[in-house]
């Protein structure tokens, strides 16, 4: 099967970006060259576009998983999306967002409905989890 067919049906399953595609082409025994002129066809007939997949991801990552843009931005970049790609991906999910009320929801899905945090040890644990969540001090 010819490394095109391939690299249709595996987006066809879902959204991959160039990185992920070209090393699952290879990972299928495709040669190198195989990959990347099936990867530059798919480019070309806009099958595969690493913005579609970067906004897509975006908005999964903050409105299904509520996580912040520093995290979103790290994620598609170790899914092997451009800096600039992947700046537009985020300022173009994040600035229709309220992420105060983002930071909210995820307060409450770490607190589950309890107490505010009493102790500085406890409103140390829940800041470290939302700089994780990759919301900034300023947010």
């Amino acid at each position: 099967m010819s490394a095109y067919i391939d690299g249709l049906k595996l987006l066809g399953r879902r959204e991959l970006s160039v990185m992920q595609l070209r090393a699952r082409l290879l990972d299928r025994e495709h040669s190198p060259e195989e990959a990347d002129a099936a990867v530059t066809k798919l480019l070309e007939t806009g099958a595969l576009d690493d913005g579609r997949v970067a906004r897509a991801y975006a908005r999964t990552a903050s409105k299904i998983k509520g996580r912040g843009r520093l995290r979103v931005a790290r994620e598609l970049q170790v899914l092997g999306i451009g800096r600039d790609i992947i700046a537009e991906a985020v300022a173009d999910v994040f600035g229709d967002l309220d992420e105060r009320a983002l930071i909210d929801r995820a307060i409450q899905k770490q607190l589950r409905g309890g107490k505010k945090p009493s102790t500085v040890q406890e409103r140390a644990r829940l800041y470290q989890f939302l700089m994780r969540q990759g919301f900034t001090p300023a947010a």
